[in-house]
């Protein structure tokens, strides 16, 4: 059985790093450096809503985190051509993270895989509950509703060449009360691919659940308070003593 891993996904604004609640830039933080961590994997998403202001601040961030840390290590935000997903491999990421781009345009996911391998994509999915029920896929930072649900877009996106899905509830987002568990359910059950659930996580427990409850493959926390090797490390040892075979 292969080990489920523990996943710190950093946003960043302005090449600063922030903290997010309802996917808007809620808190400024100073980042000390990862490399101490006990963590298995780093993504990276720029969250600026500027191209051009965000292009050379968050190549600048990959570079730094490509240098400093030796877990694998994934960026994302504002890919929407195969020149993005270059510029990111050659600033040193070893995954690219897609959302909108493969919503305006889903061959990119195909694109990619095909250049870097399917190891090489995760199709990250931020999804919406609905008034009526059910969930629905949201573009442009969680600003644009589409018509498609969760299920239906990672099973295409697993078809299309996705290596790894990456779900967020908007509604969770920056709450610490725990992820979207039927959320990530609907996601987990439509695909064959590795699940990593985002959005909501407060407590070592929360990790427990996304991997119990949710079935997903990896746990995404995304509060700085998180983001210290002992923390990490403590939060692996409660995994593991719930029974989740988790990579030390």
């Amino acid at each position: 059985m292969l080990r489920k891993r523990l996943i710190s996904v950093l946003t960043f604004c302005d090449g600063v790093l922030f903290r997010t609640k309802d996917f808007t830039p809620d808190y400024r933080y100073t980042l000390s450096f990862v490399d101490a961590w006990s963590i298995d994997e780093v993504v990276v998403l720029d969250v600026t809503r500027t191209d051009a202001v965000a292009r050379p601040a968050f190549d600048a961030v990959i570079q730094q985190f490509a240098s400093q840390c030796f877990v694998p290590l994934a960026a994302g935000g504002g890919v929407r051509t195969m020149e993005d997903v270059r510029r990111m491999m050659a600033n040193g990421a070893d995954k690219v993270v897609v959302n909108t781009g493969a919503l305006e345009r889903p061959e990119l996911i195909t694109e990619i895989a095909e250049s870097y391998g399917t190891q090489c994509v995760v199709l990250s999915i931020d999804a919406k509950r609905q008034d009526g029920g059910g969930y629905r896929v949201h573009a442009n930072c969680g600003q644009a509703p589409t018509d498609l649900t969760p299920a239906e877009w990672a099973k295409r996106g697993q078809d299309l060449g996705a290596g790894e899905i990456m779900v967020t509830s908007i509604d969770n987002d920056g709450s610490l009360e725990g992820y979207d568990l039927d959320l990530c359910r609907e996601v987990t059950g439509a695909v064959t691919v590795p699940v990593l659930i985002a959005g909501g996580a407060g407590a070592w427990k929360h990790f427990v659940e996304g991997i119990d409850e949710g079935h997903a493959s990896a746990a995404c926390m995304t509060n700085i308070y998180h983001f210290t090797e002992s923390s990490i490390r403590s939060a692996k040892t409660y995994m593991a003593k719930a029974g989740v075979l988790v990579r030390q």
